[in-house]
């Protein structure tokens, strides 16, 4: 039922009301009170209702923050002394899925034993309601004041350093994200800031061919950089004062090696470059390698000396201010590191190693990683399946795994050389087409 970020599909077919309602009753049995949220899509209404129902009918005092970014969220768990939290988002994905993120006080998202947990007593209808004079109460709550003033406290820029920022907000819920910046001091020009569950400006996920008219605007405006948000404001990606976007594996670079002392490590993603180990590396600090998703990002990030923790998606982590990937917080120490040294200078110190990533739509995502696996493990001596199948060339690398979102097998291929991480690629994609037979 849980993928790494939580539950999430189309509505009306693996999301719906009465499924809302049976994980409301199942984290109600464990929780007196819950922060719960949504981002802009509509269908999240009608889902927050089911979720506060099920909550509300087990006794559970209900805090309703309506329409919030997901780190509003999940930091508003330990502001108002909740034992959980609970975002009603797709996140990146399109408007027709929804889905639920459940969240701890720390703002860590629930582990893998708590996902489960959940799961089972839906699936086995556990519930603990109350009498009709003992429900829940349901009140509402706005966070998005206090996480801005939060955000803006935790980071260093004078006003008159402040620089002009173009922010994207994909018609999401990352308005905080502009209410801190202007804290700051910067000049804020925006795109896509009506919140609208349809996405009807660009599609929910910040790539670069979806930021375009990001892009566009930071190259021919007087702002210094641009920064787009995904549908529920974890996500954070970036452009350079020239328009150009900067790829994930760079920005993870930038913000790792910016957060982190020598000696300490960093952790991330099996599917990372090895750009960012290299470049960590000039600075005397590590990289520790987890599956992919920000909960096992988070997961690692909370251990003594893991002083930040990234995705090349654009989930960005500083586990001393929060264990939940904040796109606004991101966007503010952005601006303040671009204000101290230009991030295009930052950028191009970065090792720029080709990388090859591809999405491939099946009908059994696991199926077919799980056959590939059997395959690769039995032709290769360096195999990894920490998540997914990841063969070590000596000189290259490619990582097959199965999407945690979406029915996609996700293929990764990096060498130092352009023509071996073609070849790489070109061996991956064809054992991935192998195993679909």
């Amino acid at each position: 039922m849980f993928g790494t970020s939580g539950i999430r599909g189309p509505v009306g077919e693996d999301v719906t009301a009465a499924l809302a309602l049976d994980v409301g009753r199942a984290l109600g049995v464990e929780a007196d009170r819950v922060v719960v949220g949504r981002d802009p899509r509509e269908s999240g209404e009608l889902l927050t209702d089911a979720l506060a129902a099920g909550l509300r009918e087990s006794g559970t005092d209900v805090i309703d923050l309506g329409v919030a970014a997901t780190p509003t969220v999940a930091r508003s768990v330990g502001w108002r002394d909740a034992d959980a939290g609970a975002a009603i988002t797709a996140s990146h994905n399109p408007a027709p899925d929804n889905g639920i993120k459940l969240w701890q006080p720390s703002g860590q998202a629930f582990d893998e034993a708590g996902r489960e947990r959940i799961a089972e007593r839906v699936r086995d209808g556990v519930a603990d309601l109350e009498a009709w004079d003992e429900l829940g109460t349901r009140t509402t709550w706005d966070g998005r004041e206090r996480h801005a003033r939060t955000i803006a406290d935790a980071v260093s820029l004078a006003p008159a350093d402040a620089p002009p920022v173009a922010v994207d907000l994909g018609n999401g819920a990352g308005g905080v994200s502009v209410d801190a910046l202007q804290e700051l001091g910067c000049a804020v020009e925006t795109l896509n800031a009506q919140p609208d569950g349809s996405f009807p400006g660009r599609p929910s996920e910040p790539t670069a061919d979806n930021c375009a008219s990001l892009s566009a605007l930071v190259a021919n405006t007087d702002a210094e950089l641009g920064v787009a948000h995904d549908g529920d404001a974890d996500r954070l990606r970036a452009a350079t004062a020239d328009g150009s976007f900067v790829s994930g594996d760079e920005l993870l670079a930038v913000f790792a090696r910016e957060a982190a002392s020598p000696g300490d490590t960093v952790a991330v993603p099996v599917d990372t470059s090895l750009a960012v180990a290299d470049f960590l590396a000039e600075a005397d600090v590590a990289v520790t390698y987890t599956p992919v998703g920000d909960v096992y990002v988070a997961e690692r990030a909370s251990r003594p000396g893991v002083a930040f923790g990234g995705e090349p998606s654009g989930a960005w982590i500083w586990p001393d201010q929060t264990l939940c990937p904040d796109g606004p917080l991101a966007a503010c120490r952005l601006v303040a590191l671009h204000a101290e040294e230009p991030l295009r200078e930052r950028v191009a110190a970065v090792p720029d190693y080709p990388i090859r990533r591809e999405s491939i739509a099946v009908e059994d995502k696991r199926a077919v990683v799980d056959r590939l696996a059997d395959r690769i493990t039995a032709e290769y001596d360096d195999v990894a399946t920490l998540d997914g199948v990841r063969v070590d060339l000596g000189d290259a690398w490619f990582l097959v795994r199965a999407s945690g979102t979406q029915p996609l097998v996700r293929i990764t291929a990096e060498a130092r050389d352009e023509e071996r991480a073609r070849d790489a690629f070109e061996i991956a994609r064809d054992a991935v087409a192998g195993a679909r037979e």
